[in-house]
């Protein structure tokens, strides 16, 4: 991927040394959905920042102040011309915008450079941060999925189900 430079960021592909960063915002991901993403260790963090490095749906989001991986961005393709979008950040940088900077620039990319017609994204009806992200980009809610998907388990091993917002921006309603 060509990086993307943005005031705050660079978004670009992960290499082998943000294992210590992704590892930081893995090893306990803060929303559920992540949950099957969590890290062991260090190790493993190595053997994910350079498998997400060789498949580049999942791009590192690295902070120009002090150069770490802060979180990421991914866009997964649908064919013709359709991507599934969304970001997960480091907790300690919560609430400074940098979700909502590195997703801007996202969008405008795919809409610019991958001919994207449609994006789309996927948020738990509790996840008020992310809604809010969608909400900036310009995207729509198009509706409730109820009971939709299950990322963890309770006590018992039984599934816990979330009712799932799902927002989308078509090209024609961005550029107007």
């Amino acid at each position: 991927m060509t990086w993307i430079e943005t005031d705050r960021l660079i978004l670009r592909d992960f290499q082998a040394g943000d294992a210590a960063d992704l590892f930081a915002y893995l090893r306990q991901p803060r929303a559920d959905c992540f949950a099957s993403m969590r890290l062991a260790n260090l190790a493993a963090a190595e053997a994910e920042a350079v498998k997400r490095g060789a498949a580049g749906d999942y791009i590192a989001v690295q902070s120009k102040a002090d150069g770490r991986v802060i979180g990421d961005v991914f866009a997964h393709f649908e064919e013709p011309d359709t991507w599934s979008i969304g970001w997960n950040f480091n907790g300690d940088v919560a609430g400074n915008g940098y979700a909502s900077e590195a997703a801007k620039a996202l969008v405008d990319h795919l809409f610019a450079d991958r001919a994207a017609r449609r994006l789309y994204a996927y948020v738990e009806d509790d996840n008020l941060a992310s809604q809010r992200v969608c909400e900036r980009l310009g995207m729509r809610r198009e509706g409730l999925f109820r009971d939709f998907i299950s990322f963890v388990n309770d006590a018992a091993g039984q599934p816990i189900y979330v009712n799932t917002y799902q927002y989308a921006l078509l090209r024609r309603e961005r550029d107007g």
